[in-house]
């Protein structure tokens, strides 16, 4: 009967850290198909709560310096990153 070896320590941190970072690309996706892109748009951010919750930030402005949050969400993603619920809900803007 034939094991699978071990996945090294570093190869699995790299995998989890790989899973997450496509999850929250997943959530910023959803976040932005629902709120649309704001034309000054610089990044969206992404920060775990707990586990199933994040908190989306919309990060807007001509550029870094005077960047401003323009929309706040706390959300419930699955496992694909799609968005099940938000606070406030997320209505189309743009």
């Amino acid at each position: 009967m034939a094991t699978k070896p071990a996945a090294l320590p570093d190869e699995e941190a790299d995998q989890n850290k790989r899973a997450t970072e496509q999850r929250f690309a997943a959530i910023v996706v959803s976040v932005l198909g629902r709120l649309g892109r704001p034309d000054d748009f610089l990044r969206a951010t992404v920060r775990l709560v707990s586990g199933d919750n994040f908190r989306v930030n919309v990060v807007t402005g001509p550029d870094i310096t005077s960047a401003r949050i323009a929309h706040s969400f706390f959300v419930t993603a699955d496992t694909n990153g799609t968005v099940i619920q938000s606070t406030p809900a997320i209505e189309k803007r743009y």
